[in-house]
């Protein structure tokens, strides 16, 4: 186990450098940075001055050295926009972001769970069709559209609960429905077919002939077999939660970093936007990592081979 985990370590260590590198990139292909600060109408006297305030004017590899040192430091400079120091400010929106992610995944599990085990335990009929097409739905509709109907008919129609804001949990009810629900299907599909693998197999025809009941079998013996490969679809699920927040949370006013970043691109607050990226990129390999040494964990064929 040793072994393996010091080599999924250091993959997700080759991983988050590489991120890094991209996204460090990828910002600064988007455009000239210093004629976006200097704004429309600039002279060039003033990119040129801005570019030599910002060091901007040495080459790419010397910037992206500099930036890596000062991020491991906790360094990410200061915020164009906001002007103030944008790890405090992502940190002051991060707590947000984690439970608008965290309630949207527990969403996805409560609604994804019970139809994936219908759906197998009747295979090809018409619960299992219906419980299909609630997942084909679900990802086959834009979570702002889904977001937009929550709130004609949550928040405009019935008043039941707030449109915006991040003071209580009423606020993060329609956001996790909305998120949550678009991210059940691979879920529910997953928990299908491990379910139907499993229930084909032969220690649970062994269970039946041995007098067990029909919900045993399901929920203490095929259930728990068939939800490892989901410990590691959670994990990938929970960082394109923290990730794609940027819409449900402009939508819905929310105060994480997904409404952060809008603000950031926005305004072309370079620094915050490359530390959101960059911090989110971070906590999905990270993620990913541990998904993978938990299902290596509990089961040791992963590992062995």
């Amino acid at each position: 186990m040793l072994a393996y985990t010091l080599k999924r370590i250091g993959l997700a260590a080759l991983v988050a450098i590489a991120v890094s590198a991209v996204a460090f990139l990828l910002l600064r292909a988007s455009g000239d940075v210093a004629v976006a600060l200097a704004g429309e109408g600039a002279s060039a006297e003033s990119v040129e001055a801005i570019r030599q305030a910002y060091r901007l004017d040495r080459p790419l590899a010397l910037q992206y050295f500099e930036w890596v040192g000062k991020t491991l430091r906790g360094d990410f400079g200061e915020s164009l926009y906001f002007k103030t120091d944008v790890l405090a400010l992502v940190a002051d929106k991060m707590p947000t972001t984690a439970w608008l992610a965290l309630f949207s995944l527990v969403f996805a599990l409560a609604i994804s769970l019970p139809l994936g085990i219908v759906a197998a335990l009747y295979p090809n009929s018409l619960i299992d069709r219906l419980c299909l097409a609630l997942a084909v739905l679900g990802q086959a509709l834009p979570n702002f559209f889904f977001a937009l109907v929550l709130i004609m008919v949550f928040a405009v129609g019935f008043h039941l609960l707030p449109v915006s804001g991040s003071e209580s949990w009423e606020n993060f009810v329609l956001p996790s429905v909305a998120l949550g629900y678009y991210v059940a299907p691979p879920f529910m599909r997953l928990i299908r077919t491990g379910m139907i693998e499993v229930m084909a197999s032969d220690y649970i025809r062994t269970a039946r002939a041995k007098g067990l009941s029909g919900a045993s079998i399901v929920l203490k013996h095929a259930l728990r077999n068939a939800l490892v490969p989901v410990v590691a679809l959670a994990a990938v699920q929970l960082g394109l939660l923290l990730g794609g927040s940027v819409v449900i949370e402009t939508v819905f006013a929310l105060d994480g970093l997904g409404y952060l970043a809008y603000q950031s691109i926005s305004h072309l607050d370079l620094p915050v936007t490359q530390a959101v990226v960059t911090l989110l990129s971070f906590i999905y390999v990270g993620l990913t990592l541990a998904a993978d040494l938990v299902n290596a964990w509990l089961d040791p064929r992963i590992r062995i081979g």
